[in-house]
C-alpha cells in the first residue's frame, strides 16, 4: 500500500468535527501516509427531483473519479455496505494493505450519497452502521476507525 486517501464531498463546517478529524488524521499518520481530499459539492435545490439528484451525484462522482487510479483499492462508504466487527475489520485492512500497490481509498459522498459510477468502480462497499449519519460526521467515524487500525 502506498498511502491512505479519504476522498469526500464537501467541506467540514463545524470546528468540533474539524478538530476531531485532525486529531485522528495525526494518529493515522504516525504509521501511514494519509491525506483527506475534499471535492466540491453541488448545490442541491429544495425539493429536487430524482433526476436532479442523480445529476448532482454524477457531477460529484466525476470529481471523485478524477482522483482515483487503476491500481488503487477503493472502499465506498454506503449504508448497504458490508459490516465488520472491529477485529475482523482490522484483519481485512491488514490483508488489503499487504496486497495492493496503489492507494487505499475511502470514499464518502455528499448529502445525497454516492453516484452509481463511483459505487460500480469501488472494490467494496463498506458500512459502519445501518443508520444514516451526516456525511461530515461519517468522516470523523471513519477517521477514528482508521486511527484504531493504524494503532493496533
Amino acid at each position: 500500500m502506498k498511502d491512505i486517501k479519504i476522498i469526500c464531498v464537501g467541506k467540514i463546517k463545524e470546528a468540533y468535527l474539524a478538530d476531531g478529524i485532525g486529531a485522528q488524521l495525526a494518529a493515522i499518520r504516525k504509521k501511514y501516509p494519509a491525506v483527506v481530499i475534499e471535492c466540491r459539492d453541488e448545490p442541491t435545490p429544495d425539493a429536487a427531483s430524482g433526476a436532479e439528484e442523480r445529476m448532482i451525484k454524477e457531477k460529484e462522482g466525476e470529481r471523485i473519479l478524477a482522483r482515483i487510479r487503476e491500481e488503487d483499492y477503493v472502499a465506498a462508504l454506503c449504508i448497504d455496505g458490508k459490516h465488520y466487527d472491529t477485529s475482523s475489520w482490522f484483519a481485512h485492512m491488514d490483508h488489503i494493505r499487504d496486497r495492493i500497490s496503489g492507494s487505499l481509498i475511502f470514499v464518502i459522498g455528499g448529502s445525497l450519497g454516492l453516484s452509481e459510477s463511483v459505487i460500480r468502480l469501488a472494490d467494496e462497499k463498506l458500512s459502519f452502521s445501518s443508520m444514516t449519519f451526516p456525511h461530515q460526521l461519517m468522516r470523523l467515524i471513519l477517521m477514528e476507525q482508521l486511527a484504531g487500525w493504524a494503532g493496533h
